[in-house]
């Protein structure tokens, strides 16, 4: 059985940082790893998202140069280092797993797994 359990949200004012981990349970072949958030009345949207093995991230524009999504395949975890942080950025944050051979584009019925989603609030 496929698990991911995120963890490392809360609460921050504004120009504060997180730092979210999500470790994957259960899936040990390649897949691409992502980050999704969503916020209260608003559709969920992709955030970050990389391939296993590969250093190749891509990241939405409204976080690019803020945040930063890693992974550590020894420890089958992706991180989410968010930096700058912004109301905007109030969201449940998710982390969601691909089994393509390639990372899909952030439409959430392209992703196999997900997380139970982990609470983001920024305060002005």
């Amino acid at each position: 059985q496929v698990q991911l359990v995120e963890s490392g949200g809360g609460s921050v004012q504004t120009g504060g940082s997180l730092r979210l981990s999500c470790v994957v349970s259960g899936y040990t072949n390649n897949g691409c790893l992502a980050w999704f958030r969503q916020a209260p009345g608003k559709e969920r949207e992709g955030v970050a998202r990389i391939y296993t093995g590969k250093d190749v991230p891509y990241y939405a524009d409204s976080v690019k140069g803020r945040f930063t999504i890693s992974q550590d395949n020894a420890k089958n975890a992706v991180y989410l280092q968010m930096n700058s942080l912004k109301p905007d950025d109030t969201a449940v944050y998710y982390c969601a797993v691909s089994t393509l051979q390639f990372c899909p584009s952030f439409r959430p019925q392209n992703f196999d797994y997900w997380g139970q989603g982990t609470q983001v609030t920024v305060s002005s």
